[in-house]
């Protein structure tokens, strides 16, 4: 059974203060998390019970420890009750690319995975939007931070990208990447058909004008594949667990939800 999800969304879950990330009933996707129940019945070996979560793709359950690892941990991993606040998980840090206004009061956290469908719509239909009206008037600053859990093209799509961060061009390049995957879903393609591979990488990064030799040496090196594991355990530690799923300045929108739902969210927060 594959638990994870990624989602258009039809609801709002809203926590200011602490996130809240139980799924809709309504929201399309899968769930990231098993039933407890579920869990309990197919772990039972000798009348003691082991709680365990599984992910597809080896998602952790929290930030790996220091030095991370190469992403590749095994689809079965131990529950855990590390959990971080709303007001941590906005807290910036240096691998965070700002899209806008450094010194804007509105912060605007995506995470997402390059190969999500409904990250894709968000992107073509929403975000632009966002854009327009609150990021190019200073307003809002956006971050997007990896949650890379549909498969081995997600995790190199997002190595890619982060090796483009080095660079200082992650915000080009994960435009890029999603226009690309774009392309790709109109012709038929989905989720590790093959289409994000070096080539298609190395294309992308000629187009956003990166220097190619140290792109290059970094994808092929998965140089940074242990900052991708480390957001994507750091989003499970902060309650998220579909894609995508955004917070603004606190508040947990998750779903591709439309242009008003965020409007709704960014007007309050800029009122304080």
């Amino acid at each position: 059974m594959n638990e994870n999800k990624h989602t258009d969304g039809k609801e709002i879950d809203v926590n200011v203060g602490e996130i809240d990330a139980t799924p809709a009933t309504a929201r399309k996707g899968r769930d990231l998390f098993l039933p407890v129940s579920i869990l309990a019945a197919a772990l039972m070996v000798g009348g003691a019970i082991v709680f365990a979560t599984l992910y597809k793709g080896g998602t952790p359950a929290a930030a790996p420890s220091a030095g991370g690892n190469n992403g590749n941990a095994g689809n079965v991993v131990a529950a855990t009750s590390t959990t971080v606040s709303a007001a941590q998980a906005m807290t910036l840090g240096p691998r965070d690319a700002i899209l806008g206004n450094a010194s804007a009061t509105v912060t605007l956290i995506e995470y997402g995975d390059y190969q999500c469908p409904f990250c894709a719509e968000f992107f073509s239909q929403t975000e632009p939007q966002i854009i327009q009206n609150y990021v190019n008037t200073g307003k809002v600053r956006m971050v997007f931070r990896d949650f890379a859990f549909l498969g081995p093209e997600s995790t190199a799509a997002a190595n890619a990208a982060q090796c483009a961060e080095d660079q200082n061009k992650l915000w080009a390049y994960h435009d890029a990447l999603y226009t690309a995957k774009l392309g790709d879903e109109a012709k038929g393609g989905g989720e590790d058909d093959g289409f994000y591979n070096t080539a298609e990488f190395l294309k992308l990064a000629q187009q956003v004008g990166l220097n190619i030799p140290t792109f290059t040496s970094c994808i092929n090196n998965n140089t940074d594949a242990n900052i991708v594991t480390q957001e994507r355990g750091n989003a499970a530690a902060a309650g998220i667990n579909s894609t995508p799923s955004f917070i603004i300045n606190g508040q947990l929108i998750t779903g591709a939800q439309p242009y008003s739902v965020f409007q709704q969210a960014l007007d309050s927060a800029l009122k304080g």
